[in-house]
């Protein structure tokens, strides 16, 4: 199976072979077909297994068929393709596969977020923009001073829809549906399919193809995962040890907060160990450049928030960190995920403290099995030790919280935004983070995912490449 065999025409398929591909990945061989027939599509995909292709090439192919380009009432090409992303970081990622795959087609694509000064954007809109990559809350900044036009969208597309959902996005994701106009090709991706999620969907998308290649809350099978049990207090010195006898070279470590992470970050550079934090207080030039440096290799250790992380993608990136373990056990997946990309091996270790035990039953409950778990020599944890509450979050002493446990993680890393214009973040995130979104959504269809998957095929599954 090629990419020319799936529909895509000559220049697109010169430019994904620049790129070193020459095989679609199972959700593209999937997804490309579905999205260049027309219909909605529902798709369920880990990050990693080339989703972003997935969806940005047939968009490509759509756009660059049609010549004749819609109008806005200005007489200036208009916007035809949204993509929506719950951070900045994936938004850059997305545009600049955009502007890598549309580079022997006359498309021009735009990429807009928080964090970073609005005339510069505003200048751009003035021009061409055929494919805009955004995040909500400057997107909407942008409407509400009507520099923008959307009643010409023909595709919308919904990234990571269930982290824009944990973030708190979903009043403002349902304030830019109602910017669009009803008569439109809708494609929703996530890695999980939540209620929250399937309620979107329902609200959002008309009898949609509905893909799936991993089952729900499945982990990279490429990951080896491990645990390693240790003191709270001497979670830093293991850390540093990990990196020094294993001779790690590039090692994404993650913590609950952005202090956390500064802090980390802190003592691991007093120790020698060069080391930046990347998250939501951090300003996009400092998150642009200390990620810059980690991808180029020049930096051993990024440490992040579990947002900041979203959009990351590192070809091989071998090593992952939980310092601390997520307070939701699906983060850890998502956390994982980061590597063993499509089918390049990855380590995943877990440094747990008595504090910890719940969080990490939680995580193999959902795993469906138990992770191996060892103590080195010297790092052995102290019997005497008691575990201590974790801020919202479930140990021992506290058990159980009734219902799922809050995204602390996500809502304490989301950037708060006013309504004035040019402030730092993504959106502005709300206190309802997995409130379902109500059925009606501007778009004119009243069918919904339940009655889709009677008459929509359910695509065949493979494994990730």
């Amino acid at each position: 199976m090629s990419f020319a065999s799936l529909g895509l025409s000559d220049a697109l398929v010169r430019a994904v072979t620049e790129r070193g591909y020459t095989v679609p990945t199972p959700i593209q061989h999937q997804a490309i077909p579905a999205v260049l027939a027309g219909g909605d599509l529902l798709a369920g995909a880990q990050t990693g297994t080339g989703k972003t292709a997935g969806f940005t090439l047939p968009i490509l192919q759509r756009l660059a068929a049609d010549r004749g380009r819609a109008a806005n009432a200005g007489g200036r090409a208009a916007i035809r393709a949204l993509i929506l992303t719950p951070t900045r970081e994936l938004a850059a990622q997305v545009e600049e596969s955009v502007r890598e795959y549309g580079k022997y087609v006359n498309l021009k694509s735009m990429v807009m977020f928080g964090g970073v000064g609005i005339q510069p954007q505003i200048q751009q809109l003035r021009g061409r923009v055929d494919i805009l990559v955004a995040t909500p809350g400057r997107l909407l900044d942008h409407a509400s001073q009507r520099t923008l036009d959307l009643s010409r969208v023909e595709i919308l597309v919904l990234d990571e829809a269930d982290r824009m959902l944990d973030m708190g996005f979903i009043h403002d994701i349902k304030k830019v549906l109602a910017l669009l106009p009803r008569q439109r090709q809708n494609l929703l991706f996530s890695a999980t399919f939540s209620d929250e999620i399937r309620a979107l969907a329902d609200s959002l998308l008309n009898r949609p193809a509905l893909i799936e290649v991993a089952r729900r809350n499945a982990p990279a099978e490429a990951v080896i995962q491990r645990v390693h049990l240790v003191d709270r207090e001497r979670k830093r010195e293991l850390l540093a040890h990990l990196i020094r006898e294993n001779r790690w070279r590039q090692v994404l470590v993650f913590t609950r907060t952005k202090h956390g992470a500064n802090r980390l970050a802190d003592q691991l550079s007093r120790d020698g160990i060069a080391a930046l934090a990347i998250h939501g207080n951090k300003s996009q030039s400092a998150r642009t450049h200390a990620l810059a440096q980690f991808k180029g290799g020049a930096l051993p250790v990024l440490v992040a928030t579990d947002i900041a992380a979203r959009g990351i993608d590192i070809v091989e990136l071998p090593h992952v960190v939980n310092f601390e373990l997520p307070n939701v056990p699906e983060d850890y997946i998502h956390r994982i995920g980061r590597t063993g990309r499509a089918g390049a091996e990855g380590e995943a270790v877990s440094l747990v403290c008595v504090d910890e035990h719940k969080l990490l039953a939680d995580i193999e409950k959902v795993l469906k099995r138990a992770l191996p778990k060892e103590t080195l020599p010297g790092f052995e944890p102290d019997p005497r030790i008691k575990a201590e509450p974790i801020p919202n979050g479930r140990n021992n002493r506290g058990g159980s919280m009734p219902g799922r446990a809050p995204h602390v993680s996500a809502r304490a890393d989301a950037p708060r935004q006013n309504p004035g214009r040019g402030q730092q973040g993504n959106g502005r995130p709300s206190t309802a983070a997995h409130a379902p979104a109500r059925r009606g959504n501007g778009h004119g269809h009243s069918h919904g995912t339940s009655t889709a998957r009677a008459s929509a095929p359910r695509l065949s599954a493979g494994r990730p490449r």
